[in-house]
């Protein structure tokens, strides 16, 4: 088994002019998700990323060069991540299909390499 990173990305206005009842609807809907993960044993981690904070390091002219992000024209941000198990990349296909981000975003699903 192997460990799979799904990082959740949306577009910034995915989630504007929901109101607290339409928030607390989504969490209960990611919960009930992660759970059902955890009771298999397929999730190891999880969480939601601060809004609108963070910072992107380039390299280049010999400089590291720190920049305040990500940035709000941006067309999709990652604005969280899971961690799961899985025997392939089909199964963390098919778990990730359950995920639902889907209706906001998009998910990315990356192999990590535990050998590093």
């Amino acid at each position: 088994m192997a460990n799979y990173m799904l990082l959740l990305r949306d577009e910034p206005s995915a989630f504007e002019g929901l109101g607290p009842e339409d928030f607390q609807g989504i969490i209960a809907r990611y919960t009930a998700w992660s759970d059902a993960l955890a009771a298999k044993g397929q999730l190891v981690d999880g969480n939601k990323l601060v809004d609108g904070v963070g910072r992107v390091l380039r390299s280049g002219d010999g400089a590291v060069r720190v920049i305040d992000g990500p940035f709000a024209e941006a067309k999709e941000i990652i604005g969280g991540y899971f961690t799961i198990t899985a025997g392939s990349y089909d199964e963390a296909v098919e778990i990730a299909r359950g995920c639902p981000h889907l209706d906001y975003g998009s998910v990315e699903i990356r192999e990590v390499d535990e050998e590093h």
